[in-house]
């Protein structure tokens, strides 16, 4: 009876240390994508399910950045990371804020898209999270983009994170096509000896209100991010110490609007501007009750 009351007390120790290793092995593997990076992004088409006669796929996409990426917050099974981008030539450079992603340990509040601008939420039970990060996408004004919950997989020398969620079409879409509403990302994050890899497979959807889904086209995604020596950011880390507080504030009333567990619905516009038109652009809603104001205004 002692060596099986021994083999089990065996047991649940090295489960114990071997589930601590792996969510430092997690924590070390997303913290890597953090860091100066040159980036190249690629897309293409690469499946035509439609069968219309006029259906024109997108031109291939490819474009250069460069991105300083910002660990914001640090802590315990919550890790959030701002993107910052640096666009223009020599001493003509500016930084736009780009998008943001949170990392949250065995998270159970999820937002799933649907078009158009809503999330829908949900109460995912706390097994079917076990192990699991979900990673949340932001927009560049920190409302919602999409979000999706799995494990970070360490094996072969390979550290990757891979989840399949609904987006809204991407900036590079949204503008110039209006015959699908709705992109299903197959999002994997795999961490290189020198930055990481973006790789998606998505799917290009046409989301009725019937709850019918028309795929009309299937793409690839392969951005690479490779780390650069953190001087050539300097402007990125510059404009961040500047404008944090104000998008510390901005976040503080986004998180109280998720913690009602309510769906979302926002409009696309107020007064003829998105609401990124606002928070960039003008010094107006610098202030948290400012900021408040415009963003409920956003709110359906």
């Amino acid at each position: 009876m002692k060596k099986f009351i021994c083999l089990v007390f065996i047991v649940l120790i090295t489960s114990m240390i071997n589930g601590q290793s792996k969510i430092k092995m997690d924590t070390e593997a997303i913290l890597k994508m953090c860091g100066c990076f040159q980036i190249e992004f690629n897309f293409t088409e690469t499946f035509k399910h439609t069968n219309k006669e006029d259906y024109k796929p997108s031109n291939d996409y490819f474009s250069t950045a460069l991105e300083l990426a910002i660990p914001i917050k640090n802590e315990k099974g919550n890790i959030s990371i701002q993107h910052l981008l640096i666009v223009g030539d020599n001493d003509q450079k500016y930084v736009i804020k780009h998008w943001r992603q949170d990392w949250i340990f065995q998270n159970q509040n999820l937002f799933n898209y649907i078009p158009e601008n809503q999330w829908i939420f949900s109460k995912i039970k706390k097994n079917s999270v076990k192990g699991q990060w979900t990673q949340k996408v932001f927009q560049v004004d920190d409302s919602p983009r999409y979000e999706g919950s799995s494990s970070w997989v360490h094996v072969d020398g390979k550290s990757y994170w891979e989840n399949t969620a609904n987006a809204p079409l991407p900036r590079r879409e949204y503008t110039k096509r209006n015959d699908y509403n709705l992109l299903q990302r197959t999002n994997r994050h795999q961490i290189t000896n020198n930055g990481w890899e973006h790789i998606q497979d998505n799917k290009k959807i046409n989301f009725l209100n019937n709850n019918k889904n028309i795929l009309l086209a299937e793409e690839k995604g392969f951005s690479t991010y490779n780390k650069v020596n953190d001087s050539e950011c300097k402007i990125a880390y510059d404009w961040w110490e500047k404008n944090e507080k104000k998008w510390a504030s901005v976040r503080d009333i986004w998180i109280k609007i998720f913690e009602k567990e309510e769906n979302i619905s926002l409009k696309e516009k107020v007064n003829g501007k998105k609401l990124y038109e606002f928070l960039l652009f003008s010094q107006k809603f610098d202030k948290f009750e400012d900021q408040k104001s415009l963003i409920n205004s956003f709110i359906n």
